[in-house]
């Protein structure tokens, strides 16, 4: 399962394995503070990608068709693969730093993953009824 949770928020024991998902670290949040276990800079956008975007809501529907392009990166599937591994085992919390969620790298990434969670159990227990 993922959830997605603003690195300011404070670290709950259940968040599970927590993942950052942004290229910079958030500002004022010391790395005890934040309980990170891994920072995967290769599912953030790009730096291009970020500067260009800028939070501004009319690029929106454009940045999610380039942020999803970038995702089909290699380092990028390597990451996903594994934290797809890890929420088919229990919970998983992308932490992020954005004000603006809804319109964030979160806002695309954490209904993606879901997607293809949920499309892995389709297939696991489609291939569980084979046998």
């Amino acid at each position: 399962m993922f959830i997605a949770k603003r690195v300011y928020e404070p670290y709950e024991p259940s968040d599970g394995y927590r993942v950052l998902i942004d290229r910079l670290w958030p500002r004022g949040v010391s790395k005890a503070r934040a309980h990170i276990d891994a920072w995967e800079k290769d599912i953030a956008p790009s730096r291009e990608l970020r500067e260009w975007y800028s939070h501004d809501p009319d690029k929106w529907p454009e940045f999610q068709k380039r942020y999803r392009e970038e995702l089909k990166a290699p380092d990028a599937r390597v990451v996903l693969d594994d934290l797809l591994q890890r929420a088919a085992k229990g919970r998983v919390t992308l932490v992020y730093s954005s004000r603006a969620a809804d319109i964030s790298d979160v806002a695309v990434l954490e209904p993606l993953l879901t997607r293809r969670l949920k499309a892995r159990a389709r297939a696991a227990t489609r291939k569980s009824g084979d046998s």
